[in-house]
């Protein structure tokens, strides 16, 4: 099989997540311990006796979605699963730094402090209220692009994450939102629906955010990556640093390109997707995208073992 890892972004934490792998393997362990080191706080405890509420704000859901990754992935090498074992490795918004960590293309310290800068910046970039992202469901990204331009009436509107072919998620002004929401419900989407989230992300109102990664980012060493990464912003496999460096920066504002990335990975003969962290979001999404691949979640001591079994 052609296997490809991905990353979970934000929405798939959960209190408890990753503690059972740091129970069971010590090289999961000393990943929390390292992001706790890197961020000068007990996240971990967050993580694993917090409340949801303080987990789910963007700046501790970031780090704390990427740590639970680097457990599991960890614990997979510790079976002797290693990152080479997959053709490409990709993750959802900030999944894509986890995915870099796993590569060896970011240092899991400085992937830490990274996601805890554009958590906040991202949260900090757009007074709340002012911002809003809906879900259009039923209508491809062609339909939504005619819905987002209709809406926007001066304001910013943008199609944000096209994760599926059925899944669409826009991003931008709170009234020019909500006018896209009805807007696709009259073009014949199944559902629009207005997400419980924070902040605008993936668009233009995200620029403040965008301005502080790239400060962030120039003082971060990015080595090559071990496999390749197939960026959010190309939906095509990337390699040279530099232009990983970049394209952290553009995925701020720019749109995830998921459904044309995992087409693309598809392409290049990928049969097999482990989702590598906490939940089974992605796996349901890359199904849809593609009935063809077999997906396996990797979250737990149990789900490490399966793998390890699948890929003997």
């Amino acid at each position: 099989m052609t296997l490809a890892f991905v990353f979970p972004g934000q929405g798939a934490q959960a209190i408890g997540m990753g503690k059972a792998l740091a129970e069971a393997y010590p090289a999961a362990n000393a990943v929390f311990a390292e992001v706790d080191e890197a961020l000068g706080e007990k996240l971990s405890s967050l993580i694993w006796e917090g409340d949801i509420e303080t987990l789910t704000l963007t700046q501790n859901a970031q780090p704390a979605l990427m740590a639970t990754s680097m457990a599991a992935m960890r614990a997979l090498e510790t079976e002797g699963v290693l990152v080479t074992r997959a053709s490409f490795v990709a993750g959802h918004s900030l999944g894509e730094y986890s995915a870099l960590a796993a590569s060896g293309a970011l240092s899991i310290a400085d992937t830490a402090r990274l996601l805890r800068t554009r958590g906040k910046a991202m949260q900090s970039a757009v007074p709340v209220g002012e911002g809003a992202m809906a879900a259009i469901l039923g209508l491809g990204l062609d339909a939504v692009r005619e819905v987002v331009e209709e809406a926007a009436q001066g304001e910013v509107c943008q199609a944000a994450n096209d994760n599926d072919p059925t899944q669409v998620v826009v991003s931008g002004a709170k009234a020019a939102v909500e006018r896209a929401a009805e807007i696709a419900k009259e073009k014949g989407a199944k559902r629009a629906v207005m997400l419980p989230v924070s902040a605008p992300f993936h668009c233009a109102l995200m620029q403040p955010a965008a301005d502080v990664m790239a400060e962030a980012l120039s003082n971060v060493e990015i080595k090559t990556p071990a496999v390749p990464l197939v960026a959010n912003v190309r939906a095509e496999a990337v390699t040279d640093p530099d232009l990983i460096r970049q394209l952290l920066i553009e995925q701020v504002t720019g749109s995830v390109r998921w459904r044309e990335s995992v087409q693309y990975m598809v392409a290049q003969g990928v049969t097999n997707v482990w989702e590598i962290g906490a939940g089974k979001a992605l796996s349901g999404i890359v199904r849809k995208i593609d009935r063809s691949i077999a997906c396996t979640a990797v979250g737990t001591p149990e789900d490490v073992q399966k793998a390890v079994q699948t890929d003997e």
